[in-house]
């Protein structure tokens, strides 16, 4: 995933794009609600990608954004 978002801004190094890492251990709510289904990639607050997270896919989803 870092190589993805790293190949992202040298072709788009206009768009800001953060990556927030969360331990749901940490988290009582996210535990709950993530608990089956981690790892889990949200993009702008939605669900994107779990269990797998598919480089080609992400690559796309943000190319999309751009």
């Amino acid at each position: 995933m870092a190589q993805v978002l790293a190949n992202f801004q040298v072709d788009h190094p206009q768009v800001s794009v953060s990556l927030h890492e969360k331990n749901i251990l940490d988290d009582q709510a996210l535990m709950a609600r993530y608990s089956e289904e981690i790892p889990v990639l949200l993009i702008n607050d939605k669900v994107h990608n779990y269990w797998r997270i598919d480089k080609e896919r992400l690559s796309l989803a943000l190319e999309a954004l751009a």
